[in-house]
Order: structure tokens, then sequence, then C-alpha cells
């Protein structure tokens, strides 16, 4: 989400100490309020204190904003209509009325994909973050074949709550996505560059509207939204899957840069006379540090050819099998000694990592901090961090991304079209 600006409204002026740890909601970045943006930072706010303190009454918003209760309830009521909330039972209080209390609408949904290049994996997700149902789709590499599998997969997953609601789709993907047009820009790994994903995919699931995403973007905004980042204002997150994409929050702001190209340093190249890379160079940083690379060093160190999952060859490790062990190993050591990079450019405080990584962290990360470490300028290092099931947190980032382009501030900030 973008920052607000520095015109605050009350609830930022009379207690910042209490606001959200979203960096997000950080009054860092320099901007003109309108009176709309005010009202829509306002809301924003509002939604964010009902989904971290959740059950809550109006007087409690009131006392946590610090805004006057009729502002609350009028936001509290634009919210209802717009489905993001639900009123619950009233609790009883010592005297006066009794408030009914607020929590985020568990019938409003969010159809999620995080796709990769062979395949997609779908979920239906609440405001909460929660799981609801999953599916595996594969993928052609055709877009138009591919756009198909997706919708009829998403479509069948709507058929499981004939009674919800669903708010959006949210798309993962391996690949930079230009903010304005909403549609891939880089995409080495995935042929879906230029094409209209958003707009044929949301023709054929109903009308709902499609938010696209690189991978890496989609989990640090997930890590912000659901605020797993209190305090932190200079974070990168690194998702190692088949590719190996960064997201930055530098002096807690998100950094998309120009075309939302920025954290590209998967495709720098470290070694001129490696191996080609999709995107066309030579010796990218990702073809030593991705889940590609740790299999083509197993079928070096093995001489196999046939073609091993990323799934398998994490079963072998943990198995002590010694080939994959090394594979990983040489990974780990490509990953580490590529943070070096990262540290030079952003020295962020935590440096947090999802994707395929994740599930044999346990393995790799002595060794990736190890080499981290070894390329320090001065100071000291940064925290490394798994942020857990690399899966789900790309599918949550994807709901998440969501979430911030549904909400008022984000509209009225960057002419968004209303929610449909």
């Amino acid at each position: 989400m973008p920052l607000p600006p520095s015109t605050p409204p009350d609830s930022a002026r009379k207690s910042p100490a209490r606001l959200p740890i979203r960096a997000v909601r950080e009054l860092a970045y320099v901007e003109v309020a309108s009176t709309e943006l005010t009202r829509d930072i306002n809301r924003d706010l509002i939604l964010e204190y009902i989904r971290s303190s959740q059950p809550v009454s109006r007087v409690d918003l009131a006392r946590l904003s610090g805004l006057q209760p009729s502002t609350v309830s009028s936001i509290v009521e634009q919210l209802k209509e717009e489905r993001w909330i639900q009123e619950g039972g009233a609790v009883k209080t010592p005297r006066g009325r009794r408030p009914t209390m607020l929590s985020l609408n568990d019938d409003l949904l969010i159809l999620v994909a995080d796709v990769r290049p062979t395949h997609a994996v779908l979920a239906v997700v609440d405001l909460n973050g929660r799981f609801l149902s999953r599916r595996v789709v594969p993928l052609s590499s055709k877009v138009q074949r591919s756009i198909e599998a997706l919708a009829e997969a998403m479509n069948a997953l709507r058929e499981q709550f004939p009674l919800k609601s669903f708010e959006g789709i949210g798309l993962s993907v391996q690949g930079r996505v230009e903010p304005q047009s909403n549609r891939l820009t880089l995409a080495p790994n995935l042929n879906w560059k230029s094409y209209d994903v958003c707009g044929e995919l949301s023709r054929r699931v109903g009308g709902l509207r499609v938010e696209l995403e690189n991978d890496a973007n989609a989990c640090l905004l997930s890590e912000l939204w659901f605020g797993h980042l209190d305090g932190l204002r200079n974070v990168v997150l690194v998702a190692i899957s088949e590719g190996v994409g960064a997201a930055v929050l530098a002096e807690g702001r998100l950094i998309s840069g120009r075309g939302g190209l920025a954290g590209e340093f998967g495709h720098i190249s470290v070694d001129a006379s490696g191996p080609l890379c999709g995107c066309g160079q030579h010796g990218c940083w990702e073809m030593f540090a991705s889940s590609r690379a740790v299999l083509r060093y197993y079928a070096e160190l093995t001489g196999n050819n046939e073609k091993l999952t990323m799934s398998e060859l994490t079963t072998l490790a943990v198995s002590n099998d010694p080939a994959a062990l090394r594979a990983l190993e040489r990974q780990s050591v490509a990953i580490g000694r590529g943070l070096r990079m990262i540290n030079a450019a952003l020295a962020p405080e935590v440096i947090l990592f999802a994707g395929d990584i994740t599930t044999v962290w346990d393995i790799s990360h002595t060794i990736i901090e190890r080499e981290c470490r070894a390329g320090l300028l001065t100071g000291s290092a940064p925290k490394l961090m798994s942020i857990g099931d690399g899966e789900l947190a790309l599918l949550r980032g994807a709901a998440a991304v969501v979430l911030q382009r549904h909400s008022g501030y984000y509209r009225s900030a960057h002419g968004k079209r209303e929610r449909d």
C-alpha cells in the first residue's frame, strides 16, 4: 500500500505509537493530502484496527484511532456497505448502551493463485488470510490455454462456496508487473509478457477484478498487511523458486521503481561465462541460486538426467543423500554470495526468504548466513529469516494485493477504478 501523506489524520497526530505496524502506514512520504485522501486514509486505518483488534466496538475504535466517534461511525457504515466488515453480538457493560462488536466479514472471499512456469497453485482465502480450499492446476506453455485452465479451476472453486461473495482475484507471478497497465513487462520464465492476463481471466471468471503482482512483492506485502514486520523499516524479501526475485522496503516504503522493475537482483550477471538465462544474459544470479540451479547441480553430480522435482530433491536431502546435500550446499553458497549485492546496495535490517528455499531452510541457512557475512563491508550482518511455508506465503501475498488495491486510499492515490 502507498504511504499516507505528510499531513496525517487525527489518528496519526494523536497516537503515532498506536498506529498499526505496517510500514505502508508510516508517515514517511511527503505528499499534499486532499480531503478525499484524508478520508480514505482514516477509512483504511479503521479497517486495519478492526482487523488487528477484532472483535472491537466503535467506542474502542475511536479510542484507539483518536478520531471523533461520529467520524468512526460514518466510516464503519461505509465499510459495512462495502462488505469489508460485519456486526456481531452486543457486549454487556456496567452501564450505558451495550456496544455491538465489529469484525472482518467472513462471507467475503478472495480467489488467489501462485503461478509457476509449469503449474499454478490456487486457493480460496478469507479476509483474515485463512485458506478454505486449494488445488493445483497444470499450465501450458501457451498463455491462452493457461488462462483457460486457471479460469475453469477458479470457477470450480467459486462453486464450492455458493453462499459467499468474492471480492476479486489475486495472481502472484514470477515476473515484473507495470503498475499502471497491470501487465507483465518482464517474465523470463513465463511466456505471458504483454498479454492481457487480467482482462481475459476476469471475463472468464464472472467479471471479478484481477490483480497481478510479482511474487516477491506480493510476499512482502503479505508480511506487512498481516502485521509480521513490527517496527522494521528496511527489509528485503528474496523469493527463490524457479527464479530469484526480490522486493524492497526502504525507510518504510515499498519500492517498485520505474515500470515496477525494482528488485531484479536475480538478473544481475555474476559470471559472464555462466549458463544462459531466460532473460538473454549469461550467468545471472538466479542461474546459480534458483531451484532450477540446484536441480542442475544434482544432475551434474549424479549423472542422472531424469527430471527431478524440488520436492523430490528435498526428500533426498532430508534422507541424507550425499548428492542432494552437496547440490543444496552449492546453491546455498551462491545465494549467500549474491546477498552481498543486496547488502551493499540497500543495507537492510532483515532479509526474508520465501519460495522453495524455505522447505530446505534448516539445511541451507547456516551456509547462506556464512557467505553473506563474509562479504560485509562494515557493520553487522542483516538478520536472515524464512517466512515459513513458501507456497502459503505466496498465496497469502496474492490475497494481500487484492486487499491493498481495493482499499480507499490506494484507489484515490492511484486513480484506480472503483470496486466492482
